[in-house]
Order: structure tokens, then sequence, then C-alpha cells
């Protein structure tokens, strides 16, 4: 069931939102290579907590028999890794790495989530340009975003966006509706027909996520039941933010 949020728990929205913004302004600033990604971890994890917050995903169980809990505050997903990579002492970022973060903050009760793709160091043409389609992709897809339309006419307009840039999106795994839990309805696929699914109304908190591969849209899951990787090895990126329906335009919440 999608949930509508009264004007108290939009304010409780905005706040968590703002926590998960913050978090990302620290690591955009800090990233750099020679990092482990647990070192990403530990200071995002710091930064959330020193907000009020929690890492939502930490702990995070799927409920799948022999697939362990998430066992790190954020998902850390390099190259052709698409989603879910898992942090480690051991996984030390290097110059040109396509790094793809995946942050949710839970405070209140509330969660916020967002993903950013970064460079580190030296960007390669191809990587800054996939990582500008998936970004665009999304700012293509809340055009549509607003009271009134459905929710396929913004799944739609990702996919379009994405195949006529000649990338691919995965079909797998997709957006979702936010609040209370962490994954609500609807969900978000990034491919889909306009005029189809449910009427988008004020009140509903979205979180809408482009995932993008550079390849085929082919994807394989690691031993470790969480990190999606690319089965033909190319570059993957992820851009996600928990957005607002209005009355009018809608509300980013997790951008500062």
């Amino acid at each position: 069931m999608v949930t509508i949020k009264s004007k108290k728990e939009i304010e409780l929205m905005r706040e968590v939102c703002k926590v998960v913004a913050l978090t990302y302004q620290e690591l955009e600033e800090k990233i750099k290579p020679g990092m482990s990604t647990w070192e990403l971890d530990q200071m995002a994890e710091r930064k959330m907590r020193s907000l009020g917050a929690i890492p939502a995903e930490k702990g995070y169980d799927i409920g799948i028999r022999g697939v362990p809990p998430f066992p790190a505050s954020i998902c850390v997903s390099i190259n052709d890794e698409v989603i879910h990579g898992i942090p480690s002492k051991n996984r030390i970022l290097k110059d040109g790495d396509v790094v793809s973060i995946d942050t949710v903050a839970l405070k209140n009760g509330y969660n916020g989530d967002a993903a950013r793709t970064f460079i580190v160091g030296n960007a390669s043409k191809d990587a800054k340009e996939l990582i500008e389609v998936t970004k665009q992709a999304f700012f293509e897809g809340i055009q549509y975003a607003k009271a009134g339309n459905r929710i396929g006419d913004v799944c739609h307009a990702i996919g379009e966006y994405v195949h006529s840039q000649g990338y691919a999106v995965i079909r797998e795994f997709q957006g979702h509706g936010i609040g209370k839990q962490m994954h609500e309805d609807p969900g978000i696929p990034n491919y889909g027909k306009a005029g189809r699914g449910i009427r988008l109304e004020p009140g509903m908190t979205l979180a809408i996520e482009p995932m993008v591969i550079a390849g085929k849209p082919n994807i394989l899951e690691l031993e470790d039941g969480w990190t999606i990787v690319t089965e033909d090895g190319s570059l993957a990126a992820h851009y996600e933010n928990t957005i607002l329906i209005t009355e009018k335009e809608p509300e980013i919440l997790t951008i500062l």
C-alpha cells in the first residue's frame, strides 16, 4: 500500500534526508585514491550518528535463507559493481575508479535514501559520460513526478533517455516508495510504459534511482549474496534521491 505522508511526517522526512545529503557532502570532499572502502563506511556512519541518525542498511536483512544481514553502514560498489558492494579494509580505491555509494539513514522512525557515483582521482572520458547520463536520467524522470501523472510516466522517461544515449538500465532492481520502511510501495522500475501504474498524489515520498550500465544489461550476483556486477565487466553507475510529490513540482529531499 502506498502511504501518503502528513505534514508532520514530511518534516521528519526532510530532516532525515538532510542527514543523507550532509553525509554525501563529507564523502565527496574526502574520497581519494589510497582509501579503503571500509574507511568510507566508517566516515559515513560517524557522520550519520553525529546528526542523530543511524545507518539503516547496517544489519538489513532481506529474509533469504543463506544471505546474511548486510554487514556495513553503506553500500560501496566499484567499477563493474552495480549495487550493494560490501565495504572492506582490503578494498583500496585506485586512481580512476568509478565508485557508487548508496546510503540510507534512519532518524525518528523515518528513512532517507540516496545514491551517488564518484570518480576517484583522474577520470576517463567514458566514465564521466556514464556518470552524467545516469544523473541526468534521474532528472529526466522527475519531470513527470507530478500529482496526476502515473508512475509509469517517470519510469518510461528514465528508460527512454538512457537508451537514447546508448546505455542500458538493469531490470532486476528498481526504485521504491520510502518512509517508515526503507522499501515501500510503489516499485519504480527504470523502464516501462507511460500512462501505466498508480497515479501520483501529493504527500508520496519516492526513492527514484537509475542504475545504468555502459555495456549489456545482464548482471550477476556474487557469492556474498549482495554484490551485483555487470556480466560483461562493463562500468556501471547509480544515482538516487528521495523526492516528495507536491501540488506542483517535486521536491528533492536529499539535496542540500
